[in-house]
């Protein structure tokens, strides 16, 4: 149970009293992009809201953006199936955001992996509503035992990016109720979640923030929420339909669709006093929990028997010095060993000679990209894991062998310095449209893009960089940002392109930017480049969004690909790392193809066939297609693992056990996926499949992917050599599963358990599992609880209980089952 801190609602009320109407108003709709207006009158300071899911990234985005605390992705959290693991990342982050000032983490996404194609599918948990739902509960009593507030998102139906503002998600009740509202409502009623998120998309029909049978009727009525529902930033389209529906906070300010629109509404009557007056208690409800309240210290929503939370006040807790090996450890405990045929892990002593290849070896991926990315102060990469180690006295020979990015690293201040002040970074003009520059002003650092403002008379930006360079060669400068381009470089013909958004989604243009890379031969040494610039200006915003990215010479394919294979050849063994990026997996934008970009696949056959010690790494935070997977020795899905991941990868390939388990299923063929589209039909997007998604849907059709959900090897063996089942299916059920570690070293098993229909009507489910560890030819016990309600089952008068007769089968997958039980009826 919860331990529910009580707010003295008398107090609240006192506060509200002492409010103006315009002050109320005023606080509904965000002071700026990430904070509140503060309150004098009700002693209300300025709550701050931070994105998000890998760690609080503050109030600022972009190059302005502090250094923050990069965690894995959450794919990989949820990947550890261990609500625990879940809490503790959840309680470090919000420790974080604590000494960061945040009162509010926009995290986390509880969207389900309908599509594998799904743009955040990164950043979502799991396609099973269980396993989501138990990874939220985790993640959300961490992130509140620290007096910050989780954000439980995006309610509901966003599954997929493509027209992600406008779309109307069709889902009949009975598989909203059964397969896409159990997160949420877990993290409501279990966890306490403080703010819900109302998505950009429509439900049957309804826009989310004016969907008042869900937010009114569901959210707040039937689960009993007591908290805040904030619009998604830009969500909100109009004034009292929202404002009835149930919606609180419109994100972000300080203009919007409330504001004088909604004070004039209640002024004149269409809109109750009261209605305001609720949506502001719910604000100074969430402020006394958080400690923006004069006098009011912050809250826990803790567990009764956690030990970890500290008892003596959300503020006394730092972030721990130890955070960055726990990072570390998140990222061990969330990476997936899929194949082994006996190289994993690496004998040491025996090795002189390391190949590391691949793009991700020497590009390496650790987020996705969209507005839940934070800027860390590091990110450890695979060769650097790999130095530490395997130690100096290994040699490591690092070959990229192929190069599929489809844009450019950011330009840095090592390679380009202003030709004015020769600061790192470019020089940044202001033009009208006969060339006269209006104003000028330096960019530093270099090292991403930036957003510029545009008065009227700037028709043009001139960015004017030195960049030295360290070979001769074809040279690649990347220009991002919608518009006309030209680069003029010393010698050459100017270049031109043009490019443009086809569309005004302001986020879109932040998130996922175009970008176009023009080629140039240079020698070595330093040469002065400029990019004309003159920005699309039909966009409904005075703004240009503008970044530099190089790259380096480079052989061709061809010639990477033989160089890598030459290292793998003189190799003792050989480390592969594939995968993808934040530009193939990004906020609002969908994947079209599970096919990794470029010659990847080509390299990895390659390899494998010059030399059969290798492992193969795949960095990437959603599926791909793998028809190599039988060719390595090893195989190991890290994910986005944050900023400590080469470090956790080579703590694996040396020999710490991996603990992750698949929490979506990997197809064999795009052909096999349940759901593969996510393009909408005239604006909608029918989830006709029911509950047939994920592993559901394979077991359902007998289809077999290439790794089943909930897969993962470990370092040992083992026997399931017992369960029982105690318990009926109107009561709830307790499992108990008695297994033995049959290796000669330690390891971590997950047990988990699936109803299944005897008569095969309905798709068999994941209904619990746990974690256990165990020694070395030591058995251990498993113990799964299962509550009456997860044995429900949606009908047209409600939940009921299931009749069956129903099975439990238990084991390491949902493929590889090794005990079946009958499950008694209720009594």
């Amino acid at each position: 149970m919860t331990r529910r801190q009580t707010v003295d609602e008398a107090d609240l009320t006192r506060r509200l009293d002492a409010m103006s109407l315009k002050e109320k108003v005023t606080l509904l709709t965000g002071g700026d992009a990430w904070t509140l207006t503060p309150v004098v009158a009700a002693g209300l300071a300025s709550l701050a809201l931070s994105d998000g899911p890998v760690g609080p990234r503050g109030t600022t985005f972009g190059d302005n953006a502090a250094p923050a605390l990069l965690f894995p992705s959450p794919s990989s959290l949820s990947a550890a199936w261990d609500e625990d693991t879940a809490y503790e990342a959840g309680r470090l982050m919000g420790l974080k955001a604590r000494e960061m000032g945040i009162h509010v983490l926009l995290a986390p996404t509880v969207n389900l992996h309908r599509s594998p194609l799904g743009g955040r599918h990164f950043e979502c948990y799991s396609e099973d509503p269980h396993l989501t739902a138990r990874t939220t509960v985790g993640f959300v009593k961490g992130v509140q035992s620290t007096g910050v507030a989780a954000t439980v998102k995006h309610f509901v139906g966003n599954d997929s990016e493509t027209q992600r503002m406008t779309y109307d998600a069709r889902i009949d009740e009975k598989t909203l109720r059964e397969t896409y509202l159990p997160p949420f409502e877990a993290a409501v009623k279990e966890a306490g979640a403080w703010v819900v998120m109302a998505a950009y998309n429509s439900v049957n029909g309804t826009s989310m923030t004016e969907n008042g049978e869900l937010l009114n009727g569901l959210l707040k009525e039937e689960w009993g929420f007591d908290g805040v529902v904030v619009s998604d930033w830009q969500a909100t389209n109009s004034t009292e339909a929202s404002a009835l529906a149930g919606l609180d906070l419109v994100m972000p300010g300080p203009d919007g669709p409330w504001g004088d629109a909604l004070l004039a509404a209640v002024e004149k009557g269409r809109i109750a006093e009261a209605v305001i007056d609720d949506k502001v208690r719910r604000i100074l409800r969430l402020a006394a929990r958080v400690g923006a309240l004069n006098g009011v210290e912050a809250m826990h929503g803790v567990d009764d028997t956690d030990s970890t939370a500290d008892a003596a006040g959300a503020d006394a807790a730092p972030v721990p010095q130890d955070v960055r090996s726990r990072i570390r450890d998140l990222a061990v405990r969330g990476s997936v060993l899929l194949r082994n045929n006996g190289l994993l892990p690496l004998q040491t002593d025996t090795l002189r000679k390391v190949a590391l290849i691949g793009p991700n070896a020497v590009r390496f991926t650790a987020q996705g990209g969209g507005s839940a990315h934070v800027t860390p102060e590091h990110v450890v990469t695979p060769l650097e894991g790999l130095r530490r180690a395997l130690g100096d006295e290994v040699e490591i020979t690092v070959r990229q062998g192929a190069f599929p990015h489809a844009t450019l690293l950011p330009l840095d201040g090592n390679t380009a310095t202003d030709p004015v002040t020769g600061e790192p970074g470019v020089r940044l003009e202001y033009r009208t449209a006969d060339g006269t520059v209006l104003s000028e002003e330096h960019k530093d650092p270099a090292t991403t893009w930036f957003p510029v403002l545009l008065a009227d008379e700037v028709a043009e930006l001139a960015v004017r960089t030195r960049l030295t360079l360290q070979e001769p060669g074809i040279h690649r400068l990347s220009v991002l940002g919608p518009g006309h381009i030209t680069l003029h470089v010393p010698g050459h013909e100017p270049q031109t392109h043009e490019q443009l958004q086809d569309n005004d989604d302001i986020a879109s243009l932040v998130l996922y930017p175009p970008t176009h890379t023009f080629a140039f031969p240079a020698d070595r040494g330093e040469t002065e480049i400029l990019v004309s610039f003159r920005p699309q200006r039909h966009l409904p915003y005075p703004i240009a969004l503008l970044g530099l990215g190089y790259d380096t010479p480079r052989g061709t394919d061809d010639e990477e690909l033989e160089a890598a294979v030459a290292a793998a050849t003189e190799a003792d063994a050989v480390i592969v790392v594939v995968g993808s990026d934040a530009h193939t997996e990004a906020e609002s934008v969908d994947r079209t193809t599970l096919v990794l970009r470029g010659r990847q696949d080509e390299l990895v056959e390659r390899v494998c066939a010059a030399n059969p010690r290798t492992a193969v790494v795949v960095n990437a935070g959603s599926p791909f297609l793998l028809p190599w997977a039988d060719r390595p020795a090893a195989l190991l899905w890290s994910w986005f693992p944050g900023q400590e991941g080469g470090d956790a990868i080579a703590d694996i390939l040396t020999g710490t056990e991996p603990g992750g388990r698949l929490p979506t299923t990997f197809p064999a063929a795009e052909a096999d996926v349940p759901v593969l589209s996510t393009q909408p039909v005239d604006g909608t997007l029918d989830y006709t499949e029911g509950d047939l998604i994920g592993h559901r849907a394979y077991t359902a059709s007998g289809t077999a992917p290439l790794f089943p959900f909930g897969h993962g090897l470990s370092y040992t063996t083992w026997d399931y050599q017992d369960f029982v089942v105690t318990g009926d299916l109107g009561r709830g059920l307790t499992v108990r599963v008695t297994i033995r570690n049959t290796g000669e070293r330690p390891g971590r098993e997950v047990v988990q358990a699936y109803l299944d229909p005897v008569d095969g009507d309905e798709p068999q489910r994941l209904i619990g599992f746990a974690a256990v560890e165990a020694n070395a030819s030591e058995s251990v016990t498993a113990t799964i609880t299962v509550p009456a309600q997860a044995l429900t089952v949606w009908t047209s008068a409600g939940w009921a209980p299931r009749s069956g007769p129903y099975r439990l089968r238990v084991g390491r997958s949902a493929a590889d089952l090794r005990l079946t039980a009958a499950v008694p009826r209720s009594s």
